[in-house]
């Protein structure tokens, strides 16, 4: 039974995404939706850690965590042009490019690989962070500026990470951690090449 709480908790995040969005439909939020969004926020960091803990991190877990990222924060982000349309707009150029890295990197893998990139870096993690404080800071407090502004930086470099390490794997992997993880397991040969 314990052994399927890293599942529940990634179906949890694919439920409160439709809620959330739900929450925003008339254009306004109340309490709850910062709450849901927490609580989804804190499934996707404890689903990973969990799962390692207890054994059970496998790349069906890893892929079902990183579609059901996509489902909570692109309903997230369907929340937040519904109530805070004028930032998106505002930072409507920024927001473009964090989209077409992504879709650059998912095209990538899935050329390459047949599968959607499920590599959970650090960089993810910190973008998961800055994103955490950006929608806190609009929602909560009515704000954007530097919280969001970090969110697409940390977006922009995890976005180029991902791409450069799915270059240069020749199989598809998941749970990598960083692309310095990648340039040290290959040869020394492998490396000159690459300069």
């Amino acid at each position: 039974m314990l052994k399927q709480i890293p599942f529940w908790l990634v179906g949890l995040r694919v439920a409160l995404g439709p809620l959330l969005l739900l929450n925003a439909l008339d254009g306004q939020t109340d309490a709850w939706f910062l709450a849901g969004f927490i609580t989804g926020f804190l499934s996707d960091i404890f689903d990973g850690v969990i799962a390692r803990r207890m054994g059970t991190s496998t790349a069906q877990l890893r892929q079902a965590d990183s579609w059901a990222d996509v489902c909570f924060y692109g309903c997230i982000f369907a929340a937040t042009w519904l109530v805070h349309q004028e930032t998106v707009l505002a930072f409507q150029v920024p927001l473009l490019t964090v989209v077409a890295a992504q879709l650059v990197l998912y095209g990538l893998n899935w050329i390459k690989f047949g599968k959607t990139p499920s590599y959970h870096t650090y960089t993810a993690k910190a973008w998961g962070i800055g994103l955490c404080a950006a929608v806190v800071a609009l929602f909560g407090f009515g704000q954007a500026g530097i919280y969001l502004w970090l969110a697409i930086a940390l977006a922009l470099l995890n976005s180029l990470e991902e791409i450069i390490m799915t270059a240069l794997l020749q199989e598809w992997q998941y749970d990598v951690p960083s692309l310095l993880h990648i340039l040290r397991s290959r040869p020394p040969s492998e490396l000159s090449q690459l300069s």
